[in-house]
């Protein structure tokens, strides 16, 4: 199966499996209460699947980036959800979250350039 092929109720059913797992394995500590979380649903901006402990996990990865790479990573992000957004049954979350990566890109250049 495709990734692009994958329907919105598997990607649920994957996210209610990986918390199930982290429940399980006792690494419910890292994960934030149900009501903290519901109250900061975000999936573009703050994406709850993305976050594991104290740290989001752009910043692990702009941490373990030069910035040259880190702004490949952007770009291919911007990429990979305009390329995709017609395909996956959430378009407007898909091209926003191609908008949250394209500005983030942008600030970083922005400040790289002032």
């Amino acid at each position: 199966m495709r990734l692009n092929d994958v329907s919105p109720a598997e990607w649920d059913r994957v996210a209610k499996n990986h918390n199930e797992k982290v429940q399980k394995t006792g690494l419910e500590h890292w994960a934030k209460p149900a009501e903290e979380e519901a109250a900061e649903i975000d999936p573009v901006n703050n994406p709850s699947h993305y976050n594991l402990g104290n740290i989001e996990c752009i910043d692990a990865i702009e941490e373990s980036m030069s910035s040259v790479a880190f702004k490949g990573y952007l770009k291919g992000n911007c990429m990979k959800y305009l390329w995709r957004y017609e395909y996956k049954g959430k378009q407007v979350q898909d091209l926003q979250k191609a908008g949250w990566y394209l500005n983030k890109l942008t600030a970083m250049v922005t400040e790289e350039n002032n």
